[in-house]
């Protein structure tokens, strides 16, 4: 499943993305692998995707605040999924991050040049194309999708994103 993350991490740096996106949804992942969605601690996640425990947790508080995730208190606490794998798209997840779509900086197109309206018109589309698939694909998506290529790789089965 690594693997397929990184694959995935790869196309996602193709629109910009930071490292905010990409802990975001190693983060997330790695929650929804958690039986039955339960909580599990900011330092468990940490270990496990090789990630800094203080930065993702300022990203949980941000997912928190946009209703993703849910913290619990208490010895068995930590963070969980607010909502079922499939209601939390890849791209609610970057933006509860601050995380941008744009590929290209907003421009205005020369209006005496043809060739700069065919341009800007179809970066306009391929934008919006990009956006609706972005939030057509969920978490759930992901997930089934690495374990799919793990299957097709004859790769054991592994929870580590």
């Amino acid at each position: 499943m690594e693997k397929y993350l990184y694959l995935w991490l790869a196309y996602l740096s193709w629109m910009k993305l930071t490292t905010r996106g990409h802990y975001s949804v190693k983060a997330l992942l790695d929650l929804s692998l958690q039986p039955g969605y339960g909580p599990t601690s900011v330092k468990a996640i940490a270990r496990r995707q090789d990630l800094p425990a203080p930065y993702l947790e300022k990203l949980l508080i941000e997912m928190r605040r946009a209703g993703i995730v849910q913290s619990i208190r208490g010895a068995q606490g930590g963070y969980q999924l607010a909502r079922e794998p499939v209601q939390i798209s890849l791209g609610q997840i970057l933006e509860a991050v601050g995380e941008t779509i744009e590929p290209l900086p907003r421009q205005t197109p020369d209006a005496a040049q043809a060739e700069d309206w065919v341009t800007f018109t179809l970066w306009r589309r391929l934008h919006q194309k990009l956006k609706e698939a972005l939030y057509s694909i969920s978490l759930a998506d992901l997930y089934y999708d690495a374990r799919s290529w793990q299957a097709a790789q004859g790769e054991e089965t592994s929870f580590v994103v």
